[in-house]
């Protein structure tokens, strides 16, 4: 069974008017940017992308690729592990690995956010801190959980949001408690097993800690054999003789017994027992490959790589009109279907996962989502045009429902001859599709001829049709429009669109009479495909598409140097008056290079208004960490963000002997007036419970007069005590809003929250959504943790959890500083020390 309720912690009052502050806490440091505070430590996402990878080898291992030379661990000692050549020496050459790193990312930012986000941040249980080992343990489980099902329902964003949550905790405990300095060289057996006892912990009355006044503490724990774990700050209050975690940040360590035991870095700054920073971390990273092979062994392999998208594949979804007029354009959706799923069945390209949203008026939906192809085909093939209806339709409800349900950075295809009824949803859908990274295209047939099949009850303005292109533009897809004769020629861009592309930018990057456009094919590239659009003799090209590894994601965040968490808090879109790094990942770096060939190299990204094309700026990009991973930031001025209007970015460097590389995002970003948050407790939701959730608004640029909009799908109940608020600036409004979850709700169904800040009169601004996705679980009939789903062979002992075993050994290879190689349960390791 899963657990209770989970207590919300520390929701501040509504309305209440405060700085923005992130309070401090303390874990490893959260993400690669905390490495500019304490050089050389391991970070959870260190530790969550490393134990991903060792688990990612280990499945390609033991399933041979099909058609493909089995994969030889031999290969890959001596070697840090990189995505892009598991996914090379798996796949084949040129097969991108760029949907998992993206998923992986999502795990990490997940991880890293249980430092900042308010829910969180504070909460002993969710850290290991101040004793609260066994609440702690219930949390951690409790979150495996919450992925499992989540995955298990094809909910992979939350799953992936839970399992981060997760490894933050697991993490924590290895830092934040004594078993390092127990002497233990292998993971806790326990933590991950909720019907195993928790023994030899610390009681209340128990003295765990001597007086330290130095910033370094290597022998103020007690001689003793019991388990413990530091305070820290004020809440829970430190009792006598208890530890501190320790820092500069920790008030609780000014109080005696001082010190501290956290090994959160190597810092003697912030980490009292920083000595001991790589023990904690090694087996910090053990036990989340345990936690890793965990959720393979009960989802399955094929429902472990659905959840961190070990594929180079998207997914299929489909929005499809089913008034009686749209026969000709239902038909050619299942041609291509069947093509698509015929052609590339059992190859890597082999869709994922497949979403089906039928819409008409009044109604839409409902909508269908299953990883089987067969059962996407035979509910695809179920749609036929029925009856006349109307223009226009309820298009963009079908496409919300669709956005919400398709897995992220994927292409989504609308069918339809109508215009959108509920233009209304056009901000908040385009929001949407930037918040999921899908990218959009709408193929309309408009035939005056079908007038027939399509009653008018009013004269429809010409511009009906622009909501579709203000979506397309901001998810980075596009408006085709067609006739009848043409559509199953023209939908044949579903298979086009669903190849590995990456985007080329035109120069120049708008149109101007009479100047040719022109844009550069480099070496790395291995096909090219141009869409030429409108009448012939006014043709013009709109965003090139070329197949190739090489490519980059990114992302936004907050530096938060000061804190005792180093690192940067992940943003969905750049803000307004807030300093705002831009972190930039490059995928396929090794793409068609040779040993011994120079790496490309990237200088720095250009920003440009949309659709104008106008430059706004350029700014370097520094490199982090190693050449190989591809991690590159830049700090984006103030005045680069000022200007209104979403901005594309583009990345310009060289290859390896010197020639040009230029790449463009397949999405423009849209920078937010002001700071909109939502949030909730831990956990899921339940048929017949009522859920507290907590929305935070903030503004950086100057003073705001806005109103808080909020709305819920499907229809729950859904009240707000924040609906108007003045923010001054660097200003922060906090409300609480309550979610009712009838008894009738489905299990497995997914509800979506969304707040809209708009300006009154005096404050014109442009909206800002903020989207939350929760969960409905009903009854379940065994503990998902409990009984292994069927899979190639336990990755975990099936009997007692203590039989877990680890070996230790060098590897081969002729480097220095090679890396170690183990085993744990049966799980390859390969621990890099030497790249921390």
């Amino acid at each position: 069974m899963l657990p209770a309720d989970v207590p919300l912690s520390h929701l501040s009052p509504s309305a209440l008017l405060l700085l923005l502050l992130l309070p401090p806490t303390s874990s490893f440091f959260p993400n690669i940017w905390s490495l500019l505070a304490a050089p050389g430590s391991v970070t959870h996402q260190d530790l969550t992308e490393e134990a991903a990878l060792n688990v990612t080898l280990q499945l390609f291992l033991e399933q041979p690729p099909p058609g493909r030379p089995p994969l030889r661990l031999e290969d890959f000692l001596g070697r840090t592990l990189l995505a892009d050549d598991l996914f090379a020496a798996y796949f084949g050459p040129g097969f991108p690995s760029r949907r998992f790193r993206a998923a992986l990312g999502e795990v990490s930012r997940a991880n890293a956010a249980q430092d900042f986000l308010p829910t969180s941040r504070n909460d002993p249980d969710l850290h290991f801190d101040a004793e609260r080992l066994g609440q702690g343990r219930t949390r951690l489980v409790g979150a495996l959980r919450e992925a499992l099902v989540a995955a298990r329902a094809l909910e992979h964003t939350l799953a992936r949001q839970r399992l981060g949550a997760a490894l933050h905790a697991l993490q924590d405990f290895y830092s934040h408690s004594n078993w390092v300095e127990l002497g233990q060289q292998q993971p806790h057996p326990h933590l991950l097993w909720p019907r195993q006892e928790l023994r030899s912990l610390a009681q209340v009355g128990d003295p765990t800690c001597s007086d330290c006044e130095e910033l370094s503490c290597p022998g103020n724990l007690l001689g003793f054999t019991l388990l413990t774990s530091g305070y820290f700050g004020a809440h829970p209050s430190k009792p006598p003789g208890k530890c501190s975690h320790g820092g500069r940040f920790d008030r609780s360590s000014s109080q005696p017994p001082r010190g501290g035991i956290n090994k959160d870095s190597t810092s003697p700054g912030f980490s009292p027992h920083h000595t001991l920073h790589l023990q904690a971390a090694k087996l910090a990273l053990l036990a989340s490959v345990q936690a890793f092979g965990l959720l393979r062994n009960r989802l399955g392999d094929k429902g472990f790589s659905r959840l961190l998208d070990i594929s180079p594949a998207s997914s299929l979804s489909f929005v499809l009109d089913t008034t009686g007029s749209m026969g000709e354009e239902i038909n050619a959706a299942k041609i291509q279907a069947r093509h698509i799923v015929g052609q590339r069945r059992g190859s890597p390209m082999e869709p994922v996962h497949y979403v089906l949203v039928p819409f008409h008026d009044p109604g839409f939906g409902p909508v269908f989502t299953t990883s089987d192809p067969d059962s996407f085909w035979q509910q695809l093939n179920e749609i036929h045009a029925l009856g006349g209806g109307d223009e226009p339709e309820m298009c963009l409800s079908a496409l919300e429902l669709a956005l919400l349900h398709t897995p992220p950075r994927s292409d989504i295809f609308v069918f339809t001859d109508a215009s959108p009824k509920d233009a209304i949803l056009t901000n908040r859908v385009e929001s949407l599709t930037q918040e999921r990274h899908c990218r959009v295209t709408f193929l309309v047939t408009e035939d005056p001829s079908r007038l027939q099949g399509r009653a008018r009850r009013e004269v429809l303005s010409p511009l009906r049709f622009e909501p579709y292109e203000a979506v397309a533009l901001a998810s980075g897809g596009e408006v085709i429009f067609t006739k009848d004769q043409h559509i199953q020629d023209v939908a044949a861009i579903v298979g086009d669109s669903m190849a590995d592309l990456v985007t080329l930018p035109l120069e120049p990057p708008a149109v101007v009479s009479g100047r040719p456009l022109v844009f550069r094919v480099d070496a790395l590239l291995q096909r090219v495909t141009v869409r030429i659009h409108r009448e012939v003799s006014s043709f013009w090209i709109r965003n090139p598409a070329a197949q190739t590894s090489l490519d980059f994601l990114f992302y936004f965040g907050i530096p938060m140097e000061d804190g005792p968490h180093p690192g940067l808090y992940p943003l969905t879109q750049p803000v307004a008056g807030l300093q705002t790094q831009l972190l930039v990942e490059v995928t396929g770096l090794g793409s068609r290079r040779k040993p011994g060939d120079p790496w490309p190299h990237f200088s720095h990204v250009v920003l440009r208004g949309v659709p104008e094309g106008a430059e706004r700026g350029r700014v370097p990009l520094e490199p982090l960490g190693p050449r190989e991973r591809g991690l590159l930031a830049a700090s984006l001025p103030p005045a680069l963000l000022s200007t209104a209007g979403p901005f594309s970015l583009e990345l310009i460097g060289r290859d390896g002997e010197g020639r040009r590389l230029h790449r463009a995002a397949p999405q423009p970003c849209t920078v937010l007036p002001v700071l909109l948050e939502l949030g909730g407790s831990p956990g899921f939701l339940a048929p017949g419970s009522r859920a507290l959730l907590s929305v935070r608004v903030a503004s950086f640029s100057g003073p705001q007069d806005l109103d808080l909009r909020t709305s819920v799908s499907p229809s729950f109940p859904l009240t707000s005590n924040l609906s108007r608020v003045r923010l001054e600036p660097n200003e922060t409004a906090w409300g609480r809003l309550w979610l009712e979850v009838p008894d009738s709700a489905a299990p497995d169904s997914v509800v979506a929250v969304t707040v809209t800040a708009t300006g009154r009169e005096a404050s014109p601004v442009p909206p800002t959504h903020a989207f939350l996705r929760l969960l409905v679980l009903g009854p379940a009939l065994q503990d998902p943790l409990a009984a292994p789903a069927h899979s190639s062979g336990p990755i975990l002992p099936s009997t007692s959890p203590a039989s877990t075993w680890v070996t230790w050994g060098r590897a081969g290879g002729g480097r220095v500083g090679n890396p170690w190689w183990g085993t744990v349960g049966g799980v390859l390791l390969l621990l890099d020390l030497a790249s921390w």
